[in-house]
């Protein structure tokens, strides 16, 4: 059972994408049905699971894909972390998506390539070992880039063109990583120690730094990120795929495997490459937050901070403190939570009210009471107001910087919070309190969107205030942190 269980998981989402396919574009209920049902049965068994590592349980299953090329699923704490994430948002924004496109054209289409995506992302997050881990992070970008040119528009296929010019160079540096790191210490699996010691520390050095730069493009660090902004010509349920559930996080939770499970919290310290990774993420949070504040459109400037608030993340990693690590972990969740609210709401707004940006907003809030209080809670949040989400993970990454003899970091995580305020604030200001100039259209009388946008809005409120619990983010973090790396 414990090496079937992992077969199934994937196959929740795989098997509907299959099927999705060959539906014809009428056939909604099938179409439908085979995604929301997809979704729940891999709920219920991540749920099974996830009762049965906090236990002290592991599954794993392996499959031979040629001579010599095993494909290995390794089910951990962290690897269910993620997996959770993604398949409660992938069941939301499942539908989400159904109220949001109706009967627009090409739904099997886009339903097959989104539910690929939830399984290359589900098959990344089980990865047991690098080889394993480059396979699925490959179909990601293969199943994502349909959904990002999707309206098959000029801005889309744009978007879908400057996609591809930052992934393929960046799967070139994570590949010529692998094979140089396992041509010299074998196969690379996540669960046993890497006898990195084979390889002088210029070259650890440079093969991080490989790594860094294949996961950097997915994870929008700067200067790999400009296909981020440019993605925001997909539609709405894709830019939350992309910012809270797929993308974005595939990148981050690349370098959390390779420092962690590759490397080490020990062997990042001494050789240099932690503190590296936690400049480049702090310059990352500031840069993405400005960029964010000169932005008039609504998507946009959700975009940029999308770039600024990932690196949270990888700020938690880079730190390398307990502390840190339980942050930038715990993060992983608690952004997803928070911006898959934010671009709910900004899908909500655009689609029942014509409204793009951001002086558009003035006096929605009492047009669209709902989808602006979810707006507010996913913008709070972001900016860390105690108790939501987003003061936890700040609160974390602060101490774990001050345990890393790292002071300088709370000036950036001050810098950020104030940029964040300045760039979500007024946003609040024009939905609650100025007056529309002109009788404001749009309504909510789309429970299929407005439902899940209030959804997530209320779990980033609910996991800071339960955040004590043994069963929060929070707590599972604290189980990764002491149980697998501290």
């Amino acid at each position: 059972m414990s090496a079937l269980l992992p077969l199934l998981v994937l196959l929740t989402s795989l098997l509907p994408a299959i099927i999705t396919f060959f539906l014809p574009q009428q056939a909604h209920a099938w179409r439908n049905g085979l995604s929301i049902g997809g979704a729940i049965s891999k709920l219920v068994l991540i749920g099974v699971m996830l009762l049965s590592v906090a236990g002290g349980a592991t599954y794993q299953a392996q499959m031979a894909l040629a001579p010599g090329l095993m494909l290995v699923l390794h089910l951990d704490a962290l690897a269910l972390l993620f997996m959770t994430l993604s398949a409660l948002l992938w069941l939301l924004t499942t539908i989400y998506a159904v109220a949001y496109l109706g009967n627009r054209p090409n739904l099997s289409r886009f339903f097959g390539f989104f539910s690929l995506c939830v399984a290359a992302t589900t098959g990344l997050a089980m990865s047991g070992s690098l080889l394993t881990f480059f396979i699925f992070f490959e179909l990601l970008t293969l199943s994502t880039w349909p959904l990002v040119i999707h309206s098959q528009n000029r801005q889309s296929l744009q978007a879908g063109r400057i996609y591809l010019a930052y992934a393929l160079p960046a799967s070139a540096a994570l590949l010529l990583a692998i094979v140089w790191l396992e041509a010299t210490v074998g196969p690379v699996h996540f669960a046993a120690h890497t006898p990195l010691e084979q390889l002088s520390e210029t070259h650890q050095r440079i093969i991080f730094a490989l790594f860094l730069l294949g996961f950097g493009v997915k994870a929008a660090l700067i200067p790999l990120h400009g296909w981020l902004p440019a993605a925001m010509a997909a539609p709405a349920p894709v830019s939350s795929l992309l910012h809270a559930v797929a993308v974005v996080k595939a990148g981050a939770f690349g370098v959390l495997r390779v420092s962690f499970d590759v490397y080490g919290v020990e062997r990042m310290v001494d050789l240099g490459v932690g503190m590296a990774l936690a400049v480049l993420a702090s310059a990352t949070i500031l840069w993405g937050s400005i960029k964010a504040l000169q932005q008039r459109e609504i998507k946009k400037r959700l975009a940029y901070s999308t770039v600024s608030q990932v690196s949270y993340i990888l700020l938690g990693a880079g730190l390398a403190s307990p502390l840190a690590v339980v942050g930038g972990l715990v993060h992983l969740v608690h952004q997803g939570l928070m911006k898959i609210t934010l671009f709910f709401c900004a899908g909500i707004y655009a689609e029942r009210a014509g409204i793009k940006t951001i002086e558009q907003l003035d006096g929605m809030g009492a047009r669209m009471p709902w989808t602006s209080l979810a707006f507010s809670l996913g913008a709070l949040g972001m900016i860390g107001l105690p108790p939501l989400a987003g003061f936890v993970s700040k609160f974390h990454l602060g101490l774990g910087a001050l345990q890393a003899g790292a002071p300088w970091v709370l000036g950036v995580l001050a810098a950020s919070t104030l940029l964040n305020a300045a760039y979500f604030l007024p946003l609040l200001y024009r939905l609650w309190v100025l007056s529309a100039h002109a009788p404001p259209d749009g309504n909510e009388h789309a429970p299929g969107m407005v439902v899940p946008a209030v959804i997530t809005g209320l779990a980033s409120l609910g996991v800071g205030l339960l955040a004590a619990a043994s069963f929060s983010p929070l707590g599972w973090a604290q189980l990764i942190a002491t149980r697998e790396y501290l």
